[in-house]
């Protein structure tokens, strides 16, 4: 990361605001989906069904499924957006997990098919950098520290950050 978008994000500040989203963002917008990319039924997503991107997530979303910590979890819609001074990021799910099951009750995560830097491009680390600053601040007024976010490559990476064990 170049080191003037690094002064950009030390310097980047969210505040909270009253603005909500209400559950009209899950079905908003969805017509034309290409159902082609639908997963088989599940169990614990928002919907009975969940429209991935790449095998990464889908392989994800089989995991959350399965998962006995896990209470429900969203594939987000692509409109909830987070600001970022190089454009809007979408992260990639919503989960929340069984209370005592881990340290983080709820978690916003970005799933990648690898971790390495030299793969992703300079203005998607920067959107990340940007996605981790909004949800620390998030994470400070939630109660007792329970919204974490993060990047993961699959589901036992994710239980580790959240502090629970993957089953």
């Amino acid at each position: 990361m170049s080191s003037r978008a690094r002064v950009v994000i030390e310097r980047l500040a969210y505040d909270e605001v009253e603005e909500r989203y209400d559950a009209g963002i899950f079905t908003a917008n969805q017509t034309g989906q290409n159902f082609s990319r639908a997963t088989g039924k599940l169990k614990n997503h928002i919907y009975d069904y969940a429209i991935t991107d790449s095998d990464v997530e889908r392989e994800f979303v089989q995991e959350l499924d399965g998962s006995s910590e896990v209470v429900v979890y969203a594939k987000l819609p692509r409109g909830f957006l987070i600001p970022t001074p190089v454009g809007d990021y979408n992260p990639d799910w919503a989960i929340s997990f069984r209370a005592g099951s881990v340290r983080h009750i709820y978690c916003v995560a970005e799933t990648k098919g690898t971790m390495s830097s030299m793969r992703l491009r300079e203005i998607e680390k920067i959107k990340i950098e940007c996605a981790r600053k909004f949800f620390a601040t998030i994470g400070q007024s939630a109660a007792q520290d329970q919204v974490k976010y993060d990047v993961v490559t699959d589901y036992a990476q994710l239980m580790d950050i959240v502090g629970g064990q993957a089953a």
